[in-house]
């Protein structure tokens, strides 16, 4: 792909690309910091790949797909099996890498390579999942049957939140179908999709079909443009989402682009208020908040509700236990970069500014002995109008907004009313209500007593609205949806002859 570039102008270790089952040192010249958020030190390099660095990892890519395609899915299976049993026995590995690039705490960077690799366990099954439909004898010795064809070299464009489950999301489906990947992870967080694809290497995955190229637009705008690439997925923020999926589009890609959110739980009079703050918490505060399916605004149905809620969550937000990413026990780590942090911190003060009230104030935590660590407490905000500005764009931090409701009604309106639709809760007693809700709201995920719903491995995820472009969800069969395309035959075996048809041909 490239030859070995010349020596940095640091003494921070320098990663990589990894395209045909090596490591590529880049010769593109650009580079980009890597930080450990525990610390709030630079902890490494990632080169930014160049359009031409991009453009030789898809000829790899293209040159590897026919032999993967005409594998046997049974192989490809036996292969992804092999990397999902290395998954397992590497994810403490992973996770740690997760933890010292992103920051999440050691339990909460656990799980989520754990449901990335109920990914991949799902993609195991594409034996059975990759099978065509079958007609016979439709007419007099004609049978129709259809088959599901991987469509060639496709990209995934993964967000630094979820360094290893996403990429996972993408790469699991794509690979078993046939196809061959270029991953174009965050250039915040490199590392964990690095190891997997050498992972997937040592599986006995061929080399070419899991390819790993860091990079920033350059390399995004490359992926879109080349006509090689004949799918993308991404999951980021909204306003790239729609960059995405109408550049993708407009060069006859297949795109599905996952945005940004702003989750409401809707909390009745008759919930356990117990219960819906420890859900609460979880929710808001974990990963520090920086995950699309945060539940990030609470909505009370009656002031009651609202003033009993936050005081039982004051002192939890309040106590929160934050710390070093890798020290267990834990409940929030850092956030990502020092410039996200303040980033969060100006939406703390745009709310306090448009009037909401700022009942726990987070900003003015400091970590002892990590004073230069991206650490910001919990905070809780109440009085929040859907007006504000604050309300209706994604915070993505550790903030939990409340809002009043005075009816069911007023409340699954905020939710159905809002841009953004990726992920919604109810926590009620109320069958009715709950079914109802579940029914009518807009929005493309709906827990009922579950705070974060996020489908397991065997359905699928995805939001509506502003949340996704797109029509196919990531990872489940719309996965296998996504990543093929039907080939449908119409077989005629007999003696006799075929007569000539002038009109359109009937089945008889």
């Amino acid at each position: 792909m490239s030859q070995p570039a010349e020596a940095l102008s640091s003494n921070f270790p320098a990663l990589y690309h990894y395209v045909n089952g090596e490591k590529i040192t880049a010769s593109g010249g650009r580079f980009g910091d890597i930080f450990n958020p525990t610390l709030g030190v630079k902890s490494a390099e990632v080169p930014l790949a160049s359009k031409s660095e991009v453009e030789a990892a898809i000829a790899v890519a293209e040159a590897a797909f026919p032999a993967w395609a005409a594998t046997s899915v049974l192989k490809r299976s036996r292969v992804m099996t092999k990397f999902l049993q290395l998954l397992y026995e590497h994810q403490t590995e992973l996770a740690e890498l997760v933890c010292k690039e992103h920051g999440k705490v050691i339990e909460d960077a656990m799980g989520s390579v754990l449901r990335g690799i109920e990914v991949v366990e799902f993609a195991c099954g594409a034996p059975h999942q990759q099978k065509g439909e079958f007609s016979d004898n439709v007419a007099n010795g004609i049978d129709i049957y259809s088959m599901r064809k991987p469509l060639g070299v496709v990209a995934g464009i993964t967000p630094f939140n979820f360094p290893a489950m996403i990429p996972l999301w993408m790469t699991g489906m794509a690979i078993v179908t046939g196809n061959t990947v270029i991953l174009k992870p965050s250039e915040k967080d490199p590392s964990c999709p690095l190891r997997m694809a050498e992972l997937f290497v040592e599986a006995g995955g061929p080399p070419g079909v899991f390819n790993v190229v860091n990079g920033d637009k350059e390399a995004v705008d490359t992926l879109l443009n080349d006509e090689r690439i004949k799918a993308v997925s991404f999951v980021g923020s909204t306003a790239i989402a729609q960059y995405v999926y109408a550049t993708a589009t407009a060069n006859g890609k297949r795109c599905q682009a996952m945005g940004g959110a702003k989750n409401h739980m809707l909390i009745m009079p008759d919930a356990d208020l117990e219960d819906v703050a420890n859900a609460l918490m979880g929710a808001a505060y974990g990963s520090a908040g920086e995950r699309c399916m945060s539940i990030s605004v609470g909505v009370c149905v009656g002031d009651k509700v609202a003033d009993e809620l936050i005081e039982i969550l004051k002192p939890r937000v309040e106590a929160l236990r934050i710390g070093p990413s890798l020290d267990s026990g834990l409940e929030m780590g850092p956030l990502v970069t020092k410039q996200h942090r303040e980033k969060v911190m100006s939406y703390i003060q745009m709310a306090q500014d448009e009037g909401s009230k700022l009942v726990v104030d987070g900003r003015d935590f400091v970590c002892d002995g990590y004073e230069d660590g991206y650490f910001l407490g919990g905070s809780l905000i109440d009085q929040v109008k859907p007006e504000m500005q604050s309300y209706q764009e994604e915070i993505f931090g550790p903030v939990l907004q409340i809002m009043r409701s005075g009816s069911f009604e007023e409340g699954m309106a905020l939710a159905t009313d809002h841009p953004y639709g990726n992920g919604t809760s109810i926590f009620t007693k109320d069958g009715a209500a709950a079914r109802t809700f579940a029914d009518k709201v807009e929005v493309g995920m709906v827990g009922i007593n579950v705070p974060i719903p996020v489908p397991l491995a065997f359905h699928s995820f995805g939001g509506w609205k502003s949340s996704a472009f797109g029509d196919h969800n990531q990872y489940g069969m719309e996965a296998m949806r996504f990543y093929t395309k039907v080939k449908t035959v119409t077989s005629r075996w007999q003696d006799k002859g075929l007569e000539a048809e002038f009109s359109m041909p009937v089945l008889k």
